[in-house]
């Protein structure tokens, strides 16, 4: 019989599953068994789509948007976007310059392979989200990270940017507000970075904003804002995070000309336009008030307090203040070496399977971060689940010794 693994390319067998992903189907099974399972591991807000999107879905669908699209989006959205970046973020992108996908996801995933050759570098401020350093690979490039831990607030200074690039860099690639620490960078920081970036021409930026409206700071600073970087910056956001648009699949990018168009060329060949009731739905999220999203905000601001002054009360953890999106990453390294008697805690992963097998609470290791001495919580629940989820986590933490 064909062993399974050779018939499978190399591609594949290298990459790693998304361990958001892996801890959810985790849950689902516990489940399935008949445990009450609080799962803290998903990105995924826990409000419904706001009622004037979802209307004006079904509008759409009514008036027979049920075709394919462009493959960088229809014009109204194209139009709505450009507006929003020149609007939110002092961004010039003109229609042109705008490619819609099927989620920000996707659009990481199309610069990726439309910029990085076989051995090109690309600088990743570490944690980084865990698609990042995957999808990279995935293209042939070699990631390369950039850390900061919990005293620094999760923040790599410009002096260790400026250390990492070399002449194979081809772009760096960050978030703010950041998944999974919910660190934001604010207006000095990215000065500091942007003017690191001004002295190295052959290197591009990619700015993942997609948790823009979730940021509990007055102000949301784009990299691409500055003018010494604005032609080497791109853009990418989307609608699953600030619009509770997560099934929708729907996310964007702005970039230079050449490069939106050798993304669409990409998704052309991939996946072509996103869903048309989507895009006319999220033309509508843009121009649209923003009182739901604001609303969502201060929701996971008081979540965001909930979970932190509650965490404060179990020892040996040390969390930073996170700013915006929904999650905190706190360091666990004073756990490591405890045990219950059972089970030996050495790392992160051990922690969190800890965790989930004694408390039935399911976290996301660090490690799959970049950051094997924390693990990420998402408040993106209700506040009774993050309660009962922190009440267990605290009993279950105190048996180790």
């Amino acid at each position: 019989m064909t062993n399974s693994q050779s018939v499978l390319s190399q591609r594949v067998v290298h990459l790693a599953e998304s361990e958001t992903l892996k801890m959810a189907r985790m849950a689902r099974e516990l489940r399935a068994l008949g445990h009450d399972v609080i799962s803290l591991s998903l990105g995924e807000p826990d409000f419904d789509t706001p009622d004037h999107i979802k209307d004006a879905a079904y509008q759409a669908l009514q008036d027979g948007y049920t075709k394919y699209t462009p493959v960088s989006g229809l014009p109204e959205l194209t139009k709505a976007i450009s507006e929003k970046f020149k609007r939110d973020n002092n961004l010039d992108y003109k229609p042109e310059q705008i490619v819609v996908s099927s989620g920000a996801k996707q659009s990481i995933y199309n610069l990726c392979q439309a910029l990085l050759d076989p051995g090109d570098e690309v600088v990743v401020f570490a944690p980084y989200w865990v698609s990042y350093w995957e999808i990279v690979k995935l293209s042939g490039g070699i990631p390369v990270p950039v850390y900061a831990g919990v005293e620094r607030d999760f923040k790599p200074t410009p002096e260790q940017l400026e250390a990492a690039i070399t002449p194979r860099t081809k772009f760096v690639l960050f978030s703010s507000p950041c998944n999974p620490t919910g660190t934001v960078f604010d207006r000095h920081e990215m000065q500091g970075y942007a003017d690191v970036l001004a002295r190295h021409e052959q290197v591009y930026i990619v700015s993942d904003e997609i948790y823009e409206y979730i940021n509990f700071t007055h102000e949301h600073v784009s990299i691409g804002s500055f003018p010494q970087v604005k032609n080497r910056t791109i853009t990418v956001n989307g609608f699953a995070k600030g619009f509770s648009m997560t099934g929708w699949r729907l996310g964007y990018m702005g970039a230079p000309k050449f490069i939106a168009d050798a993304c669409t060329k990409i998704q052309g060949q991939v996946t072509s336009g996103a869903a048309s009731f989507s895009q006319k739905a999220g033309a509508v999220a843009l121009t649209s008030d923003l009182g739901p999203t604001k609303a969502m905000r201060e929701a996971f601001r008081e979540r965001r307090d909930i979970v932190l002054s509650m965490l404060e009360e179990i020892p040996g953890l040390q969390a930073n203040h996170p700013e915006g999106a929904f999650y905190v990453f706190p360091d666990v390294r004073a756990y490591f070496g405890k045990t219950d008697g059972h089970t030996v805690i050495q790392n992160a992963d051990d922690l969190c399977d800890y965790i989930m097998s004694s408390a039935y609470v399911g976290l996301v290791s660090g490690s799959a971060f970049g950051d094997p001495n924390c693990f990420r919580l998402s408040y993106a629940a209700s506040e009774d689940q993050l309660r009962e989820a922190i009440e267990r986590m605290k009993t279950a933490l105190g048996r180790l010794r």
